[in-house]
C-alpha cells in the first residue's frame, strides 16, 4: 500500500499541489467518494485557516486511503437487525441544506433472536467511533458493532461532529446528548438497563474514558462543561487502543502531576502537541481546569472510580504505550480490568485498532470473545 502510494502521489503532483499541504496523501475522486459514507472528506473545512485543514485533510486521507480497501471485506452476519440514522438531537436527520446536522444521529443493531424472544435481558454497548477526533461517522465502526452485536449484544453506535465542527468539549456534549436519549429510550428495546457497556476506539477510546468521568465525578462533570451527567450506570468498558496523552506538557509540569505512564517510562509529552498541529489549540478551549487533572491516565485513575475496563491494544499499536500506562495505574490501584494485548505473527500485523477495521482476524476474533465474556461475567 504504501509504495503504490507514493507512485500515486508521484503521478499526482498538481493534485497534491491543490492540497496545500506536501503531507496530504493523494485520494482518487471515487475514492473520496465513497468514503463519504463513513467520513467528513472537505465538506466542512471551508474558512478553516490553511494550515489546520491541511492537518485535518491528511488525517482523513491518510484513514481512507487505509480504510477503502478494507471496506470491500465488510458485511453484517445474519440474524442482526439495523435501525439507522436515528436522531438523538433536533437537528439530526442530515440535510446540510437544511442545516441538519449528520453529527447527531445514531443507529442500533439487535440480535433477530433476542428480538423475537422478547424480555428485558440482552447487555447494552455504546459505541463512540474513533479518527483523530476529526475522521469518521459511525459508519466507519458498522463492521465492529455488526460483529459486536453477533457475540449477544443490542450495540449503540453514536455519531458526534468532528473537528473542526466543533471542539472537545462540544464532541463530549454531543456523547451525552446522545446517553440521555439511549437512557430515555431503552424501554424500547429487549435491554437490561442495568448491563449497560461503554466502547470506543482511538479518539473514541479517549471520549469513553472522559465519559466515565463525566458519568462518575462530579468535578470531572464540571470541568468538562457537562450540568448534568446522563446517568445511565455504566457496568463496564472496553476501550480499544485509546489515546490518553491529552494534557498540555506545560501545565503536566506546572502542577506536579504524573503524566499518562510516566511512572512505568510511557508519558509523551509531545502527544498533545501532534493534536494541537492537526486540529487547532482552539480545539482544547475552556479546558484549563482539567488539564491536566483529567487529561492523564494517572491523573484519570487517581480521581475517578471507574467500572471494570476492558482494554485492547496490541504490540504494534503505535498507541501501545498509552494502553499499558492505563494497565499500569490500575493496577496500582487495584481496580478492576482486564488487558488484551496480543503480539503479532512473525511476518504479520495487526496494527491499530485492528478489532475495529479487521474483525476477521484470528486475533479480532478472540478479542470480540473475550469482551463478551469481560462483559457477561460482570452483567
Amino acid at each position: 500500500m504504501n509504495d503504490q502510494n507514493q507512485t500515486q502521489n508521484t503521478e499526482s503532483n498538481e493534485t497534491n499541489e491543490t492540497n496545500a499541504s506536501a503531507a496530504v496523501p493523494y485520494v482518487s475522486e471515487e475514492m473520496l467518494r465513497n468514503a463519504e459514507a463513513w467520513t467528513e472528506t472537505d465538506g466542512d473545512l471551508a474558512g478553516v485557516s490553511p494550515e489546520r485543514a491541511a492537518g485535518m485533510r491528511a488525517m482523513r486521507y491518510g484513514s481512507i486511503l487505509c480504510d477503502t480497501p478494507r471496506s470491500a471485506l465488510w458485511h453484517t452476519p445474519e440474524g442482526i437487525d439495523t435501525f439507522a440514522d436515528i436522531a438523538y438531537l433536533p437537528d439530526g436527520g442530515y440535510d446540510k441544506a437544511a442545516g441538519q446536522c449528520r453529527g447527531h444521529l445514531l443507529d442500533v443493531y439487535l440480535p433477530h433472536d433476542a428480538v423475537l424472544r422478547g424480555g428485558k435481558t440482552l447487555p447494552v454497548y455504546v459505541d463512540i467511533h474513533g479518527g483523530g477526533f476529526t475522521y469518521g461517522y459511525k459508519e466507519l465502526n458498522r463492521n465492529f458493532n455488526v460483529h459486536l452485536a453477533d457475540r449477544g449484544f443490542a450495540v449503540f453506535s453514536l455519531n458526534y461532529r468532528p473537528a473542526p465542527q466543533t471542539d472537545l468539549r462540544g464532541q463530549l456534549a454531543d456523547v451525552q446528548a446522545a446517553l440521555r436519549w439511549i437512557k430515555a429510550h431503552l424501554a424500547d428495546y429487549p435491554v437490561d438497563p442495568s448491563a449497560v457497556f461503554l466502547t470506543g476506539d482511538s479518539a473514541g477510546g479517549a471520549l469513553t474514558m472522559l465519559t466515565l468521568a463525566i458519568e462518575n465525578n462530579a468535578e470531572a462533570a464540571a470541568t468538562f462543561g457537562v450540568d448534568e451527567p446522563s446517568g445511565i450506570g455504566f457496568a463496564g468498558a472496553a476501550p480499544v487502543c485509546g489515546t490518553y496523552s491529552l494534557a498540555s506538557a506545560d501545565r503536566v509540569a506546572g502542577a506536579g502531576v504524573a503524566g499518562a505512564g510516566e511512572a512505568c517510562g510511557m508519558y509523551d509529552p509531545a502527544d498533545r502537541k501532534r493534536l494541537e498541529e492537526m486540529l487547532g489549540v482552539e480545539f482544547f478551549a475552556g479546558l484549563e481546569d482539567a488539564d491536566p487533572k483529567f487529561m492523564t491516565v494517572e491523573g484519570l485513575v487517581a480521581n475517578v472510580d471507574f467500572p471494570p475496563l476492558f482494554i485492547t491494544t496490541c504490540a504494534d499499536d503505535f498507541l501501545e504505550a498509552d494502553n499499558l500506562a492505563l494497565a499500569c495505574a490500575l493496577s496500582r490501584k487495584g481496580a478492576d480490568f482486564e488487558l488484551f494485548d496480543p503480539k503479532p505473527k512473525r511476518h504479520e500485523s495487526l496494527g491499530h485498532v485492528f478489532v475495529i477495521g479487521m474483525p476477521w482476524l484470528p486475533e479480532s476474533v478472540e478479542c470480540l470473545d473475550r469482551i463478551r465474556s469481560f462483559s457477561y461475567d460482570r452483567c
